[in-house]
């Protein structure tokens, strides 16, 4: 049976699609500014989401994949990434209010090597705040609650969880095929295809596109930056 395809959209479809993300965002921050979730709820959410990012496939479409000798880079052959949990398995929570980047991370960064941790906090924050405020042909547009869906989206899938975020924003705001692009960004790079990155929110500029990007792999850089270095810290203490 053929898979499904994600990344064959129309025209028509595609400035729909940018209509209606616009439009969840808009009645995501009334019900933000109406009623905020119990901590029990969102801790739900997150478990929910966590469980089920470890079912989204790196690449859904694996016949238009290039084969890529990436091996050839590496002395350890076997290298490669696994996914973070096997189906089934429970997932542990890291908690970001037990060990953070701005708390945590960044002070023992630069105890171990001076000014590393400044230069990494300011990769980060560029990263995270770039944007042209604008969603395709809309201008004007606080994008900050798209962002913050997408990076904490990506720590999700490692176990990462922020108390303070509502996590079923991001099956509101990330459709399966935008996670499928993430994941096999983030992942396993070296199936992404110029089709996937051209088929992913078909209306956006190139540089909208390329923001995320930049969103997707210094997430994932944060993300195992605070696995290492928590495990530094427990080790020095």
């Amino acid at each position: 049976v053929r898979k499904r395809n994600y990344f064959n959209f129309s025209s028509t479809e595609s400035v729909c699609e940018v209509e209606a993300l616009m439009e969840k965002m808009k009645q995501l921050q009334e019900c933000r500014d109406e009623e905020e979730a119990s901590q029990e709820e969102m801790a739900t959410r997150f478990e929910r989401e966590k469980r089920e990012s470890m079912f989204v496939c790196s690449s859904e479409d694996e016949e238009s994949a290039p084969t890529r000798d990436v091996s050839r880079h590496f002395e350890d052959t076997s290298y490669g990434y696994k996914d973070f949990s096997r189906h089934g398995m429970h997932v542990p929570t890291f908690r970001v209010q037990d060990y953070s980047w701005e708390d945590h991370g960044y002070s023992l960064v630069n105890r171990l090597y001076p000014d590393v941790g400044q230069l990494l906090d300011e990769k980060f924050h560029i990263a995270y705040n770039l944007t042209y405020n604008t969603m395709a042909m809309h201008k004007d547009v606080d994008t900050s609650m798209l962002r913050r869906a997408i990076w904490n989206y990506i720590h999700c899938m490692f176990g990462i969880r922020y108390d303070d975020y509502d996590y079923g924003e991001i099956n509101q705001l990330l459709d399966r095929s935008f996670k499928v692009y993430i994941k096999t960004v983030v992942c396993t790079p070296e199936k992404t295809t110029k089709r996937m990155y051209d088929s992913f929110w078909r209306q956006f500029e190139h540089s909208e596109k390329v923001h995320v990007n930049l969103l997707l792999v210094e997430a994932r850089m944060q993300a195992e930056l605070l696995y290492a270095l928590r495990a530094i810290t427990r080790y020095m203490t």
